[in-house]
């Protein structure tokens, strides 16, 4: 089972679980993701957009082909609001800033990515400090660009590494949660159908 926000004869809004995939991988043992388990439920959902594995929060689901291209469409122009919850480790100099810095996968370690200003593509988040956890400092983070882990590698280049990120964190974060402190909190886009922007909010569970 999956944690259905809202649905509709267009789309579908799912709350991801952390450490679960969402499309199916390679192998057998990668074939339970967030997708399949909606397709369960709604067999004719197609995916949009996708979070980490490691991540937790708002997906959005098309349930036809036009609401797909449509919804898709909203991504690549830029269209859609997100924001979302973090726990970085040590406090930052700063209550709020941009990071912008350009990336590219760094293909002998791949899934990871690094900032690289030659060949990277540009990619622009903007942070906000809200409070202190006993773990380090909450911020939210805007992503205006959606580069794959761009929030996790922005968030190491600050010196700040969001908390239990296995593959950026050191090894002080890292163990500080069992989990990634990373959750999609809210999602904004114009509805396929209507043209008008709908927006989705899930609370962040930690």
């Amino acid at each position: 089972m999956v944690d259905i926000i809202y649905s509709d004869s267009s789309l579908v809004i799912a709350n991801k679980p952390w450490d679960m995939l969402s499309v199916p991988g390679r192998g057998e043992d990668k074939q339970d993701c967030l997708w399949r388990r909606v397709q369960a439920e709604f067999p004719t959902a197609r995916v949009v957009h996708r979070l980490d594995y490691a991540t937790s929060g708002l997906m959005v689901l098309a349930l036809t082909l036009e609401a797909q291209r449509d919804i898709s469409r909203s991504f690549q122009e830029r269209k859609t609001g997100k924001l979302y919850q973090a726990i970085i480790s040590g406090k930052p100099s700063e209550k709020q800033g941009s990071v912008d810095l350009p990336l590219i996968c760094d293909w002998e370690n791949r899934p990871l990515q690094i900032v690289d200003h030659e060949h990277g593509k540009n990619a622009l988040t903007h942070w906000k400090a809200t409070g202190e956890d006993s773990r380090g400092t909450r911020v939210e983070l805007t992503p205006i660009t959606g580069r794959s882990h761009q929030l996790r590698v922005h968030m190491q280049a600050m010196g700040h590494p969001i908390i239990g990120d296995r593959f950026y964190a050191d090894e002080d974060s890292k163990a500080l949660s069992d989990r990634l402190l990373l959750h999609a909190e809210r999602l904004s886009f114009p509805h396929p159908e209507t043209g008008k922007v709908v927006e989705f909010t899930v609370p962040c569970p930690f």
